[in-house]
């Protein structure tokens, strides 16, 4: 009998992240819970002196009941009052509901349901994809030169400003471009989100991770600019090198895409709309008001401190705008109605995505949260792993620091928030082992921010792969060679670091 071979499919994201709480709730049945005590330490940041509360290493302890036996709290099935209403089999309601406006879960979820309904709005006029076509008209053959230039941007954001969040709706915008370039979607969120880590990783001054950072450590805030410069040109050659590589071979064989079929609405709309471009006067004003959304929102990030809520409301705005433009030159034969339901429609594309930043939030619930003050299996795990550290030469330690944050950041993807945790731990355990503290922070920027490339609770990253229609296990297939790329380029910088005393 001659049978067909199953082919091997990639589980999705949902069904990733359930077996992840699974073993998050098996984790909770031997590990037991520990908790540090917090202090406040303060630092000066471009002459403005700043506070944050931070763990003390010194102080960890295993929660006991009292008997003096180190506890265990199995997670339950279902809520219960004393877990805080926390449990497996609750964690998506859980995990949407965690934080608040200005950050995961909330902030992130409402935040990519208003970009999907504004880009909903915006695609409905047909603006992006006319000036998608005018645009290959005018650059033909010479397209893949925008990939290493949009990187280097996108990168600079995020060394400059720690740009993050904003890569959404710039991926929104871009994807569809390099798809109908003859790229994929993977390329368009390498070029907006990856480019926006790499920068991040390589920062010299951004405010939001390398300052906090340096200020737990007790190093000169923002020092060390001139090395990290150069693997600022480092890594995002490196970054843009392999998207071109990757590119170029997705040109040749679109085929080869982890994104072949998931691309297949995109590919299909610009078939249809291939004859020529019919760029009017209403097209331009649509593309002229995103062009002012993109520099106010740059703007507002850098000069005025805007996050989250704030940006939402420029974008809501810009879709706003933007279907009264459409319905004024009667474009894509819009009415007043249309701006109303392409809304809905674009909020409802990315409602999946929503969905998984608050399923993955619910693994850090299950563990505990992240709160080094209250007895959580995290803290206990926090513990272990640095502890295990002290007994290895400098190269070794400073290359484990850079594979714990790596992995740390899995459980915290919170740039400060990791810092917080981590580095009131890694700073004196670096004078332990004869690792400066600045490259413990070197450690901490390149472990935070590289992974941030992969891991399935990164709420930006699951963002910007809802609105490009990619699923996570695609992505990590695809992302995986890259994060082999950084991850040895990465420990080999932290040897440097180590014999040139960084």
């Amino acid at each position: 009998m001659n049978e067909k071979k199953r082919n091997f499919q990639m589980p999705h994201t949902y069904v990733i992240i359930f077996f992840v709480i699974l073993f998050a709730a098996v984790l909770t049945m031997f590990v037991p819970q520990g908790q540090y005590e917090t202090k406040e330490i303060t630092y000066m940041l471009n002459g403005e002196e700043k506070s944050r509360t931070v763990l003390d290493p010194d102080s960890f302890q295993y929660a006991v009941d009292e008997n003096g036996n180190k506890i265990t709290h199995v997670a339950p099935l279902f809520g219960t009052e004393d877990f805080g209403g926390q449990g497996i089999l609750n964690y998506v309601f859980e995990g949407l509901t965690v934080g608040d406006k200005w950050g995961s879960a909330v902030g992130i979820v409402a935040f990519i349901l208003v970009i999907g309904g504004a880009f909903g709005i915006v695609l409905k006029t047909g603006a992006v994809d006319q000036g998608i076509l005018a645009m290959i008209e005018k650059t033909k053959g010479a397209e893949k030169f925008l990939i290493p230039v949009l990187f280097a941007l996108f990168s600079l954001g995020g060394a400059v400003f720690g740009m993050g969040e904003e890569a959404i709706p710039f991926a929104m915008i871009l994807t569809p471009m390099f798809i109908a370039m003859g790229y994929d979607a993977v390329v368009g969120v390498c070029v907006t989100y990856c480019a926006t880590q790499i920068g991040f990783g390589a920062s010299w001054m951004n405010p939001f991770s390398l300052a906090i950072a340096q200020g737990i450590a007790e190093v000169p805030v923002l020092s060390g600019a001139g090395f990290r410069i150069v693997l600022w040109f480092l890594f995002t050659g490196i970054g843009a090198g392999f998207t071109m590589v990757y590119a170029a071979k997705i040109k040749k064989d679109p085929k080869a895409s982890v994104a072949y079929d998931s691309d297949a609405a995109y590919r299909k709309e610009f078939k249809e709309d291939s004859t020529k471009a019919d760029f009017r006067l209403g097209h331009k004003l649509i593309l002229l008001v995103i062009l002012a959304t993109m520099i106010w929102t740059v703007w507002g990030v850098v000069e005025k401190g805007f996050y989250i809520p704030e940006i939402a409301s420029q974008f809501f705005v810009m879709g706003l705008v933007s279907g009264i433009i459409a319905v004024i030159f009667k474009l894509n034969d819009m009415r007043v109605n249309d701006i109303a339901s392409s809304f809905q429609s674009g909020a409802a594309d990315l409602v999946g995505a929503a969905l998984v930043v608050g399923m993955a939030q619910g693994i850090i619930i299950i563990l505990g949260g992240t709160s080094a003050s209250s007895p959580t299996v995290l803290n206990t795990i926090l513990h272990a792993i640095s502890s295990g550290m002290q007994h290895f030469p400098a190269v070794i330690s400073a290359w484990l620091m850079y594979v714990f944050q790596t992995v740390f950041n899995f459980f915290v993807v919170s740039g400060s928030g990791q810092a917080a945790l981590t580095m009131p731990i890694m700073a004196p355990l670096s004078d332990l082992v004869g690792v400066s503290r600045q490259t413990s922070v070197l450690a901490f920027q390149l472990g935070d921010a590289f992974s941030n490339l992969i891991v399935p609770t990164s709420g930006c990253l699951l963002g910007t792969l809802g609105v490009a229609k990619l699923e996570w296990g695609k992505w990590a297939k695809f992302q995986i060679k890259m994060q082999g790329v950084l991850f040895v380029s990465a420990s080999i910088v932290m040897v440097i670091a180590v014999l040139i005393h960084f």
